[in-house]
């Protein structure tokens, strides 16, 4: 995530919102652990090399801080599924790892009852996500909690 982050970010973002993306962004939620919603893809020498995951809370997103409502359960016949946490490593984008990650989270969503997804993209994602059928809803500055700000899009798409 980390490394992901700090390589892809700075064609961008300037350098102090790019370090206020890997300190605040770049962090494994582990409530998407627990919950079982996070998949990564590994090398076959067993190194990680992307990965993302869905999240059925009401969480969006990592660089949000902590809020009351974030573990409340989304309805999914009114709300949609967020996917979170997507980070491919510099060296592996553009093979279809994140589509990959994508179909997973979309396959999982769907099979609990979800209609749709939702994420708040950074601006190095748009372009997957968009290929992968999101539309953006509106650009968004996101606040980090050492109150840099970083450009971001709303993006949701139906479950095909």
């Amino acid at each position: 995530m980390k490394a992901s982050t700090r390589d892809l970010f700075p064609s961008f973002y300037d350098a102090e919102r790019t370090a206020s993306s890997v300190r605040y962004i770049a962090s494994v939620d582990r409530t998407l652990i627990e919950d079982g919603t996070y998949f990564v893809i590994e090398t076959n020498a067993g190194e990680l090399v992307a990965c993302g995951g869905w999240s059925r809370r009401n969480k969006l997103y990592t660089g949000s801080g902590d809020a009351a409502e974030d573990a409340r359960l989304l309805d999914p016949l009114t709300e949609p599924a967020h996917v979170r946490a997507m980070f491919t490593r510099a060296d592996w984008t553009r093979r279809g790892l994140g589509t990959r990650i994508l179909e997973a989270c979309e396959a999982a969503a769907k099979a609990e009852g979800f209609r749709r997804l939702s994420l708040m993209a950074t601006l190095p994602g748009v372009p997957l996500y968009e290929r992968y059928g999101f539309q953006g809803l509106e650009p968004k500055l996101v606040k980090m909690p050492d109150g840099i700000t970083v450009d971001a899009v709303e993006m949701e798409k139906p479950i095909s």
